[in-house]
C-alpha cells in the first residue's frame, strides 16, 4: 500500500483546489437537482422578481395611460465563509481507501492517491451540508454546519413572523391535523390545490420529509389499490396534477416543520467557488500521527421570491 505525505497531500490541494471545491457541491446532488446553484456570491447578492402588470392595450398613439407601478422586490441572498479543521490520520483514510469496492484492484491504478484522499474528506463536508439545508441557524459562535448559514426553513419562520409570509398573502398554508398514512393523500392534494393558479401551471417540486412521503405511498396504496394505473409503490409525483408536482423527500427535511411547494428555480443555493478566500491546505500539527485538513468556503441559501405565484409554504400542525 503507498504511504503519502502531508508536503503530498499538499501539492495536491493545491493542484486540485477547484476541483475539490466543486465536489463539496457535486456532494450535494441529490438535494441539488431540485435547486439552483447560484455561484460566484461571496457574502450577499440582490436577487428578486419584477412585479407589476405589462398590458397590452388598443393602441392610442398616446402616452396618456403610462404608469410606473413596476417594481422589483428584492432578496439577498446571503452566503457565509465557513472553515473546517480536521485532524486525520492519511493512513488510516489510505486503509479506507484501500479496503472499499469502488478502489479495489485495477481500479486504484492511475489514481492519484493523494487526490482521492482528500476527495474523501471533502465529502464529509458535503454530508453536513445536506442535512442542514433547510434547518440551519446562523450563529457566528457556532461549530458545526448548521450554525454556519440559515437554511429555507429558518428563512421561511423569518418571512412568517414579519409577516411577509401569510395566509392572507397566500404565501402561507396552514395544515389543520398530522400527516399520517391514512390522511396524506387528501392532505397534500388540499395544500396543492390552496397554491396560486400560476404556481399550479408550471412544474413544481414539493419537499417534505421522508416520513411524509412513506405516509403518502402507504396512503395512495390503500385509497387506489389495483387500479390499472397504479404499478408501482412509490410514488414521485402528487395525484390529479398531471405530473406537474414532483413529491421530493430530502434528507434535510427531516423533523421539518414546514413543507416547500416551490419552482426549481425559485429554490436557491449560494457558494463562491471563485475567490481567494476558498482555500484547502495540508499541514503537520502538533500531533506527529494525524495531519490538519483545512478548508474555508462560502455557502448560503435564499428564496429568489416568496410571491404566491411561486412560493407556498405549508406550516405542519404541531
Amino acid at each position: 500500500m503507498p504511504t503519502v505525505s502531508h508536503v503530498e497531500l499538499n501539492k495536491a490541494a493545491q493542484l486540485f483546489r477547484k476541483e475539490l471545491l466543486i465536489m463539496a457541491v457535486i456532494g450535494l446532488e441529490a438535494t441539488l437537482q431540485h435547486m439552483t446553484l447560484r455561484t460566484g456570491i461571496r457574502y450577499k447578492e440582490t436577487v428578486g422578481q419584477l412585479g407589476g402588470p405589462v398590458e397590452l392595450m388598443p393602441y392610442t398613439g398616446t402616452l396618456a395611460d403610462a404608469d410606473d407601478n413596476i417594481a422589483i422586490t428584492g432578496r439577498d441572498i446571503e452566503t457565509f465563509l465557513g472553515q473546517s479543521i480536521k485532524l486525520f490520520d492519511p493512513n488510516a483514510l489510505l486503509s479506507t481507501l484501500y479496503g472499499s469496492a469502488i478502489t479495489k484492484g485495477d481500479a486504484l491504478k492511475g489514481v492519484p492517491i493523494n487526490k482521492a484522499v482528500l476527495t474523501l474528506m471533502i465529502s464529509k463536508i458535503s454530508e453536513g451540508l445536506n442535512k442542514s439545508i433547510f434547518g440551519a441557524v446562523r450563529n457566528a459562535a457556532g461549530k458545526t454546519t448548521s450554525t454556519l448559514f440559515n437554511g429555507f426553513d429558518t428563512i421561511a419562520a423569518a418571512d412568517i413572523v414579519a409577516g411577509n409570509i401569510s395566509v392572507a398573502k397566500k404565501n402561507e398554508y396552514d395544515f389543520t391535523a398530522a400527516i399520517t398514512s391514512s390522511n396524506a393523500l387528501d392532505m397534500l392534494k388540499a395544500y396543492y390545490r390552496a397554491a396560486s393558479d400560476e404556481l399550479k401551471d408550471v412544474p413544481t417540486k414539493l419537499m417534505v420529509p421522508r416520513s411524509i412521503s412513506d405516509a403518502y405511498n402507504d396512503d395512495y396504496q390503500t385509497t387506489v389499490g389495483a387500479a390499472p394505473y397504479n404499478k408501482e409503490f412509490n410514488k414521485t409525483f402528487l395525484e390529479g396534477t398531471s405530473n406537474l408536482c414532483e413529491i421530493v423527500p430530502l434528507i434535510g427535511k427531516k423533523a421539518s416543520p414546514f413543507l416547500q411547494l416551490t419552482t426549481k428555480e425559485n429554490m436557491l443555493v449560494g457558494v463562491n467557488q471563485t475567490g481567494e478566500e476558498e482555500q484547502i491546505e495540508v499541514r503537520r500539527g502538533d500531533n506527529p500521527f494525524k495531519l490538519q485538513f483545512i478548508t474555508t468556503m462560502f455557502f448560503g441559501t435564499q428564496y429568489e421570491t416568496i410571491s404566491p405565484e411561486k412560493l407556498l409554504v405549508g406550516k405542519l400542525f404541531v
